[in-house]
């Protein structure tokens, strides 16, 4: 009995991360096959089936774990690299994991339900679009690398989706690449999420050091969220301030929180399921999974808490004087996930859950009426002949005007938080590659007697870049 449970398990496992993959492989052939590509009926039949199938064998997951009492369900696919050491007994493995417990299942069948209900709104909306089969290709790319995410039972893993997340949202930011702002803020986000993936990649070497492998149950011992973590209280701060800049990078907390009105540039559909619902909350997910370390670390946990509240606060006064609906849900967005990373570090894990999947529905509704709403305030303009009131806070209404000025100039420029970045960060960082390139030219002019040709072409490069920055 024992075994067919694990044989229907894995099946099921299967289906739920090969039902996404199959749809990407199938999309990204008929990319590749321009001579004969598919209809847009095609491409929306193979997006509902994947969806469909991977929706109902989560849920089909969910059953059977309840009616079988069991609480965590590991699948692994395969051993893909074993490194053994016989002299120390320690050694290196990569296996593709994936383990179906309390925090992922729920999170998969979010996933499922909000890109199936963005799927179909965005059949619609991308119709006779040029780019539809290149917006359900990064679709499901997102769709892969949430999933795998998700249910990621190692480091290795974990960090596989995390990159697919990431790389598909840029691509998607700068979708329509023939204006040049689309291009520019899919930079400015890919360079954020540079910063979130070289944070992940260090907490993950740092725990192959500590523990000797990347396996979860290698370092967190127990069920979510009760289990705790087998490190010392000093490394369990090192690696988890790791994990809070991984998390900060991709949830758009102070101060990376740049990146997400940015975002907005790409397609209505993918803000929302993106920006608004999935991947703004991947962050919170991180730290979900790793609570067992934040645990250790009171610290640690005083720092969540300050960031979260200090997101929340200044996302909340930068989204009142925005003029467009989507960046003004953007900053909605990142003031409640603000305050899911304040009730993660209070240990207030299951409310963060439920507050991450009521969100997420809640933010996908609102981007996708958000057109719609446009007109529908035009109509009741009109009707009403004036425009419809709007509520301003009551300390600020009774605040002198110069107080007021200065408050919406503050709050228009972001509180000069990306010039303080640019000033602090990227232009000395800059300065310093310049100053590496210019001895490298110099060397090597030296030694091989050529020419400083490639001098000009050099600075013109370095150039666009401090201007995309």
């Amino acid at each position: 009995m024992n075994f067919e449970r694990e044989l229907l398990f894995k099946l099921l496992g299967l289906l739920v991360v090969g039902a996404p993959a199959a749809l990407f492989a199938i999309l990204g052939l008929a990319s590749l096959l321009r001579d004969r590509p598919l209809s847009e009926l095609a491409i929306a039949r193979f997006v509902q089936t994947a969806i469909v199938t991977g929706l109902i064998a989560s849920i089909a997951m969910l059953g059977l774990m309840l009616v079988w009492g069991s609480t965590q369900v590991p699948i692994e696919i395969g051993s893909w690299v074993h490194v053994a050491n016989d002299l120390q007994h320690d050694h290196y493995h990569f296996v593709f994991k994936f383990e179906f417990d309390r925090l992922s299942v729920p999170f998969v069948i979010l996933t499922f339900v909000l890109c199936g209900t963005i799927a179909a709104f965005a059949n619609r909306y991308m119709h006779r679009e040029r780019g539809f089969n290149r917006f359900f290709l990064l679709l499901s790319l997102f769709v892969v690398g949430m999933v795998t995410t998700s249910l990621a039972g190692t480091v290795e893993t974990l960090f596989s989706g995390w990159e697919l997340v990431g790389l598909s949202s840029a691509l998607l930011v700068a979708f329509f690449h023939e204006r040049p702002a689309p291009v520019t803020n899919g930079l400015h986000v890919w360079i954020v999420y540079r910063i979130s993936d070289a944070a992940l990649l260090m907490a993950s070497v740092a725990l192959h050091h500590m523990s000797g492998e990347g396996d979860f149950d290698k370092f967190l011992s127990g069920e979510w969220p009760m289990g705790h973590t087998l490190l010392l209280p000093n490394q369990a701060f090192f690696v988890g301030m790791l994990l809070l800049v991984a998390a900060m990078g991709k949830s758009a907390m102070v101060p990376f929180s740049g990146w997400l009105p940015r975002a907005m540039e790409g397609p209505t559909p993918s803000s929302a399921v993106f920006y608004g619902a999935l991947s703004v909350h991947l962050g919170a997910f991180l730290l979900l999974r790793f609570s067992p370390i934040l645990e250790q670390s009171v610290v640690l946990r005083v720092v969540i808490v300050a960031v979260g509240l200090g997101t929340a606060l200044f996302a909340t006064f930068a989204g009142e004087v925005q003029t467009d609906i989507k960046s003004a849900l953007s900053f909605a967005s990142m003031s409640q996930v603000g305050l899911i990373f304040a009730e993660i570090g209070l240990g207030l894990y299951y409310l963060a859950l439920i507050h991450i999947l009521g969100h997420g529905c809640l933010r996908t509704l609102q981007f996708l009426r958000a057109p719609t709403l446009l007109d529908d305030y035009r109509t009741l303009e009109d009707a009403i002949g004036q425009r419809l009131p709007k509520f301003t806070g009551a300390w600020l209404s009774r605040a002198p005007e110069s107080v007021r000025v200065w408050y919406y100039r503050l709050a228009l420029e972001r509180g000069y938080m990306d010039s303080c970045l640019t000033d602090v960060i990227v232009h000395p960082f800059l300065r310093a590659f310049r100053l590496c390139d210019s001895w490298e030219r110099n060397w090597t002019k030296r030694l091989s007697g050529g020419d400083d040709s490639t001098a000009h072409n050099t600075s013109e490069t370095t150039s666009t870049l401090e201007e995309l920055l």
